[in-house]
């Protein structure tokens, strides 16, 4: 193989064990989605994980800043609480829910059953992304190796009796959210008892107000009490909370501040720590590296920085940052349909959208979808019988599989022919998640035929959609002539699509490292430009826009857009000034991509990365990129002090297994990470 999966590695998958030379293996992965439902807004944007009560912050661009997950609250009545001026600096503000003394309030109905909410220590915040400790002993809390450990909210195991130890499974009383019954006391039977004392009501209003007084005085723990589940708790309607109300929510500070003024690392300290991790790695003798200062574009380290090396996908930053500075972030490309040169024919015209789906059931969200267009068509059409289905993907020129891939390429898997008119990014089987995929020969029929299939027809045709004339319709053909009145002139748009903006398809390919939305990427860059949609067109088109952006394009040579070819090669110092540029704020369209960039232990293809170096997860954002012999990571990192660095490490040659080199290239970034280094 060429591509390993781990570079497109779904939500839950885990990698294979790869063989000695750096082999590639499909990756036993679970479900992939293209688009977390945990999206910022804008165009799904990707969620960041909250890292150190606050979550890891993403440069801002035009739509706004990473929301943390919702998901991510502790259950509870209370809400787990954000200790104000703590919030994690970095790219862009944290956002921090509204609520009392500045706490993260829980979604509906996610509030756990017991007495009280979970109790959160002070300075107990998980390693993980800011999930809420809980700790042993609390009323809700988890039992042994239950906690709340990782990067999601405090877990409360389920069954009767939230609390209870282990072996037990006390009857509870109704409308008492799961109170377990005490050894020996009777469990209400039905009507006869309403309106009857509760036995075990003191017992509760003990611990109600001793939980009370204990969050007066100050203590570790903090428990935010609502009076109305209180009331429904002691089954007494008219209680009442205390009459002490809660100190004034104070003023929440600005976050971006910290960004200009955390402190620079060190240079020489930087090396002392890095030299070793790059040098002496398993990697092996020819590795480059770069980081550079994403505030002031000061080089803080650097190993053959100029070197130009194989970057396996690494490539698709590049392709972001061409596609979103040439077409823009909200570009839409729109799939047509015209009535064809006969009466009765009709002509889908290809636009390059690899992500065209062909029910509500399809690969990519928010993707247009054929059957929509089938809709439009029949209804243009009136009663004109549609009897053929014509194909033109015209708009691609040259070969459908660059040239410069190894011959075995498109049987792996990893990539697809490359057409104007394609479903699913080719994929066969849209229920199929795990790479590699299999895919359809030729993308272009296999699209024809859905949609023929939409319109009561067999199968497709390719053809060429007829020539408008100055009126917006074709010239009429001998037989379009002796058409019926009323059938659509020759050329007549009958209906159109479109797709999801470019953002969205760019995080989409970058977080899952998809190659064929990639190479379809690539391909709109050439169009953009002015060159042909092909594999020749784009590369040129790229290496345009890399002049353009003011960097070194003599330290690049790319052949492709999705970095399958082991011919591309191109210097870390090229890649760090792409990053420093798109962080600099003077592009928004540039900064959009690091939405898509995937977060290290979260999502997309760092998913279940950082695995060995958790102090990473969170705070870096990075693409990978791995071939036969090639492994490489660039991205952003924070540092302890809060300082935004960009940073590449590529590397060929390598003699070790895949897993063994990427946990080489993850302790690198980490080791950025945890280092204040001054």
């Amino acid at each position: 193989m060429h591509s390993t999966p781990q570079d497109r590695q779904p939500y839950g998958s885990r990698p294979q064990d790869a063989q000695p030379g750096n082999p590639q293996a499909p990756a036993d992965s679970g479900p992939q989605v293209h688009g977390s439902s945990q999206a910022a807004p804008g165009y799904g944007s990707a969620q960041v994980p909250h890292s150190q009560y606050g979550s890891a912050q993403v440069p801002q661009g035009r739509y706004g800043t990473a929301q943390p997950p919702q998901s991510q609250v502790s259950p509870g009545y209370g809400s787990a609480q954000v200790p104000q001026g703590q919030v994690s600096p970095g790219y862009g503000a944290a956002q921090v829910p509204q609520g009392q003394y500045g706490s993260a309030q829980p979604s509906q109905g996610q509030v756990s059953p017991g007495y009280g909410s979970a109790q959160v220590p002070q300075g107990q915040v998980s390693p993980g992304f800011g999930a809420a400790q809980v700790p042993q002993g609390q009323y809700g809390s988890p039992p042994q190796g239950q906690g709340a450990a990782g990067y999601g909210s405090a877990q409360v195991p389920s069954g009767p009796g939230y609390g209870v130890p282990a072996g037990q499974n006390p009857a509870t009383r109704s409308g008492e959210y799961g109170r377990p019954a005490a050894q020996g006391e009777p469990v209400p039977a039905g009507p006869k008892d309403v309106g009857k004392p509760k036995k075990r009501r003191k017992g509760v209003l003990v611990t109600v107000l001793t939980l009370v007084v204990a969050l007066g005085a100050g203590l570790a723990g903090v428990a935010v009490l609502k009076p109305d589940l209180m009331a429904n708790l002691l089954d007494a309607p008219d209680w009442q909370s205390p009459s002490a109300a809660p100190p004034a929510e104070p003023a929440v500070a600005p976050v971006l501040a910290a960004m200009s003024d955390a402190p620079v690392p060190d240079a020489a300290e930087l090396k002392r720590i890095l030299d070793p991790l790059v040098i002496s790695s398993p990697l092996g003798s020819s590795v480059s590296a770069s980081v550079v200062d994403v505030g002031t574009g000061g080089v803080l380290y650097e190993r053959a920085p100029t070197e130009m090396i194989t970057p396996a996908s690494n490539t698709k930053l590049v392709t972001a940052a061409a596609v979103l500075t040439t077409r823009g972030p909200d570009y839409r490309i729109t799939t047509r349909v015209v009535a064809g040169p006969n009466p009765g024919e009709v002509v889908l015209i290809g636009a390059g959208d690899a992500t065209l789906g062909v029910t509500a059931k399809k690969f990519y969200e928010g993707a247009a979808q054929l059957d929509d267009l089938a809709a439009q068509v029949r209804k243009a059409m009136g009663d004109t019988p549609i009897t053929k289905v014509l194909t033109d993907g015209s708009l691609f020129t040259g070969p459908t599989a660059s040239p410069d891939w190894p011959s075995d390429t498109l049987g792996e898997g990893n990539v697809s022919r490359i057409t104007a008119v394609m479903i699913n990014g080719a994929r066969t089987d849209i229920k199929d998640r795990v790479m590699p995929f299999n895919r359809f020969s030729d993308p272009e029929r296999a699209a024809g035929d859905a949609f023929a299939k939409l319109l009561g027809l067999t199968d497709s045709a390719k053809g060429k959609a007829p020539a408008t004339t100055a009126t917006g319709s074709a010239a009429p053909s001998p037989q379009a002539s002796a058409a019926a009145a009323g059938s659509p002139a020759p050329g007549t748009q009958l209906g159109a699509v479109q797709s999801a903006p470019l953002l969205r398809q760019v995080e989409q390919m970058l977080t899952e490292s998809d190659n064929t939305l990639a190479e379809a990427l690539a391909h709109q860059v050439a169009l953009a430009k002015g060159q042909p949609g092909s594999f020749a067109g784009a590369a040129d088109a790229i290496e345009q826009v890399v002049t353009e952006l003011g960097l070194d394009a003599t330290q690049s040579d790319l052949l492709d857009g999705s970095g399958m070819s082991p011919k591309n090669k191109i210097s870390p110092k090229v890649l760090t000034g792409l990053l420093v540029k798109a962080a600099g704020g003077t592009d928004s369209h540039l900064s959009d991509f690091f939405n898509g960039l995937p977060v290290a232990g979260w999502s997309g293809t760092m998913t279940l990365r950082f695995a060995k170096s958790k102090s990473g997860f969170g705070v870096v954002r990075a693409k990978s990129g791995t071939l036969n012999f090639v492994n490489s990571l660039s991205g952003v990192v924070q540092t302890a002090d809060g300082r935004l660095l960009a940073f590449a490490v590529l590397a060929e040659n390598v003699q070790v297994d895949r897993d063994t080199a990427q946990n080489a290239l993850d302790k690198i970034a980490a080791s950025i990470a945890v280092c204040g280094c001054r």
